[in-house]
């Protein structure tokens, strides 16, 4: 017998269980932010505090993300935003670090 398909409207954009899931998209939205202010602000020298410290906050928070995650699709944007945040924050850590220039 023939069956129809019939499109899942049900749950969130990266929910493929069809379930909706408030905090994990929340923290893949914050992940992706700050790996992506983490990267572009790496590339400026005088930047190192802010890609440093968005580096450190991204990583943290993309961990937790991983550990609550409960789909494929929110998992592959973590790692995106994991990837940009560690690259911001190795960056900025060596361009001055967390505190380069705030203490002496």
């Amino acid at each position: 017998m023939a069956q129809a398909l019939r499109p899942n409207t049900v749950g969130g954009l990266f929910a493929t269980d069809g379930k909706s899931h408030p905090l994990q998209d929340t923290l893949l939205a914050v992940t992706l932010v700050l790996g992506l202010t983490s990267f572009i602000t790496a590339m400026f020298h005088s930047l190192h505090l802010l890609s440093s410290w968005t580096g450190l906050v991204g990583i943290l928070t993309g961990a937790y993300g991983q550990w609550i995650s409960e789909t494929t699709r929110e998992r592959f944007g973590l790692i995106l935003g994991l990837g940009a945040s560690a690259i911001g924050f190795f960056l900025g850590m060596a361009h001055g670090g967390l505190f380069g220039g705030v203490i002496s």
